[in-house]
């Protein structure tokens, strides 16, 4: 008896019970033969919901296994649990959080193009900067629009780790994110008819504009005086470099963007400016139709420019606005215009194509467009797209609803 009870009691230890203790527990029968036990008298020391809270453990445990195998991490649902608990690890292992999604576009490139109205445009976003509270990021670099590679990566890099909501602007041909491994903006522009923007840029860089000639002259230091008041007919019918190609394509590369072959004259830029213009811009307006485009870019991204068309009619405004028109401008002899449209034929036909899209938006909101008569062109010239007819009543849509299509597109 004193045996049974040294072997036998207590309750610790139930491995340890007596042959009698086993045989009434389902061991070894009469026979000799044992019975089946249950599974569960494996594991005597757990109690039924013990065991399924371990299994369901182990079932998240595998879970959670595969999601980190399937996306190469932690899973998505952790890691902002993680970031919401407040989680030290999480920013050790992963660096700083990222940065808020807005829902509204939070960052937008305007590559302007020169003399194209860009300064006008500039002074506007300074004053709704700081009255709507975006970042706007500008740059003092005017003269490099065509970047290295490596260059790219770090302006690229650059802008994208501005504060958002943030509107960069600078002279730059087209920069694409994506190829990079970033997250392609949201883009806009402004260009105006090529021979125009080019007798605006011929003059200006000779003798500035209503804010002081001395400015333009310390910018072009060394250009010769002969240089300086060299007659724009003779520039043009004597083909100086700076009148004729490839100086002459200017607008296309700015949509084309940073391949070399988007320098060159010719079918293959022009093609790949159009398909970034539908692709990668919201909006590309028309400087003789400004009115117009700012009030486009109101109903776009509000954000940033909510009341830009009373601001840009404010008197005061009106003033500063007047500063940056060009002086001294001349109008050439129309044998030297029409050589300036033999020349740049791709570029008009890249201002007509961005002019006809731009009168289909201004339709899609009932804005009507002002005709005007065009330019003679030389017969060789590729025809302009016909003007776009006054909006009609009964095409009316949901402006609102449309305008989240170009969101999502966008």
């Amino acid at each position: 008896m004193k045996k049974q009870q040294q072997h036998g009691g207590g309750g610790d230890c139930p491995a340890l019970r007596p042959p009698a203790a086993v045989a009434a527990a389902g061991g070894p029968s009469q026979g000799g033969g044992w019975k089946r036990r249950r599974p569960l008298s494996l594991l005597p020391f757990l109690s039924l919901r013990d065991y399924g809270f371990c299994m369901a453990a182990l079932l998240l445990f595998c879970v959670g296994s595969l999601f980190y195998q399937l996306n190469g991490g932690p899973p998505h649902f952790l890691l902002d649990l993680r970031h919401y608990l407040g989680n030290s690890t999480y920013l050790d292992d992963h660096g700083p959080p990222p940065q808020k999604v807005l829902p509204f576009p939070s960052q937008v490139v305007y590559n302007r193009v020169g003399k194209c109205g860009s300064r006008t445009v500039v002074l506007l976003l300074r004053i709704l900067s700081e009255k709507h509270g975006f970042n706007l990021v500008t740059s003092d670099i005017h003269n490099k629009t065509r970047l290295t590679k490596n260059e790219q990566m770090e302006l690229i890099k650059n802008i994208s780790t501005a504060e958002q909501p943030y509107l960069f602007t600078r002279h730059v041909h087209f920069l694409n994110f994506s190829r990079f491994g970033g997250d392609q903006p949201v883009y806009i522009n402004i260009i105006r008819d090529p021979v125009n923007r080019f007798l605006s840029n011929y003059f200006f860089r000779r003798f500035g504009d209503w804010r002081g000639e001395q400015n333009h002259m310390i910018r072009t230091p060394s250009m010769r005086q002969e240089e300086r008041y060299l007659d724009i007919n003779v520039c043009i019918l004597e083909n100086y470099p700076e009148c004729s190609n490839p100086r002459l394509f200017y607008i296309i590369p700015y949509f084309c963007g940073q391949h070399p072959r988007c320098r060159e004259p010719g079918e293959w830029a022009l093609e790949r400016a159009k398909l970034n213009v539908n692709e990668n811009f919201l909006l590309v307006g028309i400087l003789e139709e400004l009115e117009d485009v700012l009030l486009l870019l109101e109903r776009f991204l509000p954000h940033y420019f909510k009341d830009v068309l009373s601001i840009y009619k404010n008197p005061e405004h009106r003033k500063l606005g007047n500063l940056t028109v060009t002086v001294k401008k001349t109008v050439p002899s129309p044998e030297a215009i029409q050589i300036l449209y033999q020349r740049m034929r791709y570029e008009y036909e890249f201002y007509y194509y961005v002019k006809e899209q731009f009168h289909l938006l201004k339709r899609k909101f009932g804005l009507k467009s002002r005709i005007r008569k065009p330019r003679p062109r030389p017969e060789f010239f590729i025809p302009s797209p016909l003007e776009t007819e006054e909006p009609i009543d009964d095409e009316e849509e949901d402006d609102e609803k449309w305008l989240e299509d170009i969101y999502k597109s966008a």
